[in-house]
């Protein structure tokens, strides 16, 4: 065996050394070049200047002397005869300014050489003066990514910014490398930094194609870009980055160069680096790519906002075609690889579009795996939301301020759905998270009203009243404060059950003087609310600002074992390692609730229901407890009740603050109440909804107005119920079909007119249906129910009488902003 020396064949280092000092000779003669260049523009102006000068003078001799006048007077000369007189030329001037006056294209020329010269070296110098060091810019990553599930395992939604694992020389895949040279750098290998021969070409076919159709930076000049400037589009900025690939190239070899480019570079949907973009797009990492996976990430480099399969899987496969013919072309497979590759199917392993409505959920999920771990790297989160009843919460919600919101004049909403033991099972911040980021269910702090009422009765029973203890609805005076019933009228001795189902704010108001505003801010306290609790007697009417989820959580407490009952939105994380990054356990129970004050508190809240301000929220076969609230001149409406499963709350009123027209909480927020309970119960019990937006096909996907056909039609749908009628329909609208001259309305079905009727139509033609009814029908197609297929697609709206599964299809389409809806939010 022989010992590899520094010079040795061998040597793995040598290859580094010879390009690196190959690198450096190249810069030193690029160095050359331009100072000889310089010193030949120098000697070009130089040698024009002196030619100038040569003939001004040569005109200036052949004029004759020059006369000058001296200081002192001279004597004046005897006149010559007139016969011996001769013209004198006039005398010429002297000096450079004069000679390039009366050579005016002389001193053009000279401008025209000197300035252009003077203005580019300067701006040479500028930019290499403020040169940024190598590495100096970290790419811009944004926060690690967050793929999130659902509390039944389904993933629904992705966040921040997917890093992956980083590459090296000897994980680089070499069909990944092989395609990313091909497209993006075809002399990568033979270049210096720069290639001038792929510049040249790029402004020749960028001139001849009409506009920019080809870049013509080199892979290491877009490194440098990426890890030491900015993205600036600038003369300067392409001259630093001239600079930095030279001095790159000096430094590290072609490998490492490529596997830093790759590492650095964004491919779209949040993927920065290969391995990122692999797993992001193809749930592998970049290892484990096959050669039209490797075309297709090569391909995105270019355009990654664009072209992300995500949401341009088209747009992907033509240019990951391109990539392939581009390495038949460089010799790195042949033709038939390429082929077989264009045929083999790509499939996508990414999770769908995040629902829109989750986003406020979201952005609390966020902050909370922020504060529990301290991993960097890309995690997954399973959450506590439930996805169906999150989107029965948005569009239950949107139902109700659509129908009444603009009379009443209300413009926003939110809701809150808790388990006893504080999961957050659905949250709802506002009408529509595109226009509005703010979350009214965790950040707006209003007045509660009557809401706060709980705290005050719960202080109550703790100092020994009971909910048959009669106290008198009178004229009231605290100090100089004066409550006065909503009504304006006193309904004299009544007992504290009765008070409270009512929401009289006298005996709310002598319950609180009585018991002292100490011991109601302590209850609060106690149950959870944490903003400011002012000690002042109109608290009692809940004149403090609170918080939805504050007060939610507060209710939740009287069911409990114990309180507070904590919010949390997160079960567990896992990251890279096997064991998870953090996983919840089972919370201690808080300090229990005497056991006779939790039951008087719940009768007094079950009477609200039964016959009190909360009759709106009754709900057939469900026990129900709840308070009403509603805060000085209806600015704004609550309602938070209980049922054995869950705890909801739900706010509306305007962001400005504006009064409503005289909503209460009875009103639109215990109407909101009652439509989720209700048909939340058939969620709970394990009744699937209608098909999902994950597992919708292209026909969904490319906007169209029916959906796959559920595997199930409902229940409702009627085989035998009046005369049939049969045959391909032609489309009046999206409600109105004409089957064999009979026009045929579907059964709750508000039809709309323009495209999306066009689009029924072609999802129509050629298909037979099969309808049913009298003067309004159900009909099939291919045993689905067209109805719900439509509506479900945002195809039309429901009517307020329409059947259950119809409105429970309108409220998915709007939370998921299909058809109609995404034109209307």
């Amino acid at each position: 065996m022989t010992a590899q020396g520094p010079d040795s064949p061998d040597d793995p280092g040598r290859d580094r050394r010879e390009a690196s000092a190959a690198a450096r000779e190249a810069a030193r003669t690029a160095g050359l070049l331009a100072r000889q260049l310089g010193r030949l523009a120098g000697s070009a102006g130089r040698s024009l200047w002196r030619q100038g000068r040569d003939a001004a003078q040569r005109t200036a001799g052949a004029a004759g002397p020059v006369f000058r006048r001296e200081r002192g007077p001279a004597p004046a000369p005897a006149p010559a005869p007139l016969a011996q007189r001769t013209v004198e030329p006039a005398p010429a001037r002297t000096g450079l300014i004069a000679r390039l006056r009366r050579w005016p294209a002389l001193a053009v020329a000279i401008l025209a050489v000197l300035v252009p010269v003077v203005v580019l070296a300067a701006y040479v110098l500028a930019a290499f003066a403020t040169l940024p060091p190598l590495g100096g810019v970290a790419p811009e990553a944004g926060q690690r990514a967050l793929v999130v599930e659902a509390d039944d395992g389904r993933t629904f939604a992705t966040r921040g910014a997917f890093q992956g694992e980083k590459l090296t020389e000897k994980t680089l895949p070499p069909r990944l490398a092989e395609a990313i040279v091909a497209i993006e750098d075809r002399r990568f290998y033979s270049h210096w930094g720069i290639d001038l021969r792929g510049l040249f070409r790029a402004l020749w076919r960028n001139a001849t194609g009409g506009g920019v159709r080809e870049g013509g930076s080199t892979i290491t000049q877009q490194y440098a870009r990426l890890t030491s400037l900015n993205q600036e589009k600038t003369l300067r900025r392409k001259i630093q980055e001239a600079f930095l690939a030279l001095r790159l190239e000096s430094t590290l070899s072609k490998p490492e160069i490529l596997v830093g480019y790759l590492n650095t570079a964004y491919f779209g949907a949040g993927a920065y680096g290969a391995d990122a973009a692999a797993r992001r797009y193809f749930g592998h990492g970049a290892q484990g790519l096959t050669l039209p996976e490797a075309a297709m990430l090569a391909g995105l480099v270019r355009a990654p906002s664009q072209l992300a399969p995500t949401r341009n899987f088209g747009g992907a496969k033509e240019r990951a075609d391109l990539v392939l013919q581009a390495m038949v072309e460089t010799g790195a497979i042949s033709q038939a690889e390429a082929d077989k590759a264009r045929k083999e199917k790509l499939t996508l392993h990414t999770p769908p579009e995040t629902p829109p409505g989750t986003n406020y959920y979201l952005d609390a999920l966020q902050a909370d795996v922020r504060r529990l771990t301290n991993e960097t790297g890309d995690v997954t989160v399973r959450s506590t939301l439930n996805l169906d009843l999150q989107s029965l919460a948005e569009g239950v919600l949107a139902r109700r301020l659509d129908a009444e919101g603009a009379k009443k004049k209300v413009s926003q909403g939110a809701l809150v759905a808790l388990a006893p033991d504080g999961a957050v099972l659905a949250m709802v911040g506002g009408r529509d998270y595109e226009d509005s980021q703010f979350n009214r269910a965790t950040q707006a702090k209003r007045q509660a009203g009557s809401l706060f009422k709980l705290f005050v009765y719960l202080a109550a029973y703790q100092k020994g009243y009971y909910p048959d203890s009669v106290l008198v609805d009178r004229p009231t005076q605290i100090g100089e404060w004066e409550p006065q019933n909503s009504n304006n009228r006193f309904r004299g001795a009544l007992p504290l059950r009765s008070a409270f189902a009512l929401s009289i704010n006298t005996i709310a108001a002598q319950l609180g003087d009585e018991v002292g505003m100490p011991a109601v801010i302590a209850e609060a306290r106690r149950l959870g609310v944490q903003t400011d609790l002012p000690n002042v007697p109109s608290l009692a009417l809940g004149s403090a600002d609170v918080t939805l989820i504050d007060m939610t959580r507060a209710y939740a407490g009287v069911l409990g074992p114990g309180v507070p009952v904590e919010p949390y939105l997160v079960r567990a994380v896992k990251g890279g390692p096997p064991q998870p990054l953090y996983q919840r356990s089972a919370p201690k129970p808080g300090a229990p609730m005497d056991a006779q004050v939790q039951t008087m508190i719940l009768d007094s809240l079950q009477a609200v229901v039964d016959s009190g301000t909360g009759k709106a929220a009754r709900v057939s076969g469900v026990a129900v407890g709840g308070k009403t609230g509603t805060s000085q001149d209806f600015r704004d409406a609550w309602f938070v009740g209980l049922t054995p499963d869950m705890i909801v709350g739900v706010w509306v009123g305007n962001d400005d603050n504006s009064p409503m027209n005289k909503v209460t909480g009875g009103d639109i927020p215990a109407r909101v109440f009652h439509d989720f309970v209700e048909r939340a119960q058939k969620v709970l019990k394990g009744r699937k909804r209608p098909t999902p937006s994950a597992a919708r096909g292209e026909t969904v996907a490319a906007n169209a107005v029916a959906p796959p056909p559920p595997p199930t039609p409902p229940a409702s749908i009627p085989t035998n119920a009046g005369p049939e009628v049969r045959g391909v329909p032609e489309v009046v609208d999206t409600g109105t079909l004409s089957i064999r001259g009979r026009t045929v309305r579907l059964l709750g079905v508000v039809g709309e007119r323009g495209a999306l009727a066009r689009q029924l139509a072609r999802y129509l033609r050629r298909r037979e249906v099969v309808c049913s009814g009298d003067t309004e029908m159900r009909c099939r197609l291919d045993g689905d129910d067209l109805a719900a297929l439509i509506v479900t697609a945002g195809g039309a709206r429901a009517t307020e009488d329409a059947p259950p599964d119809l409105v429970e299809a309108e409220d998915q389409a709007r939370a998921e902003r299909a058809g109609l809806w995404q034109r209307e939010r």
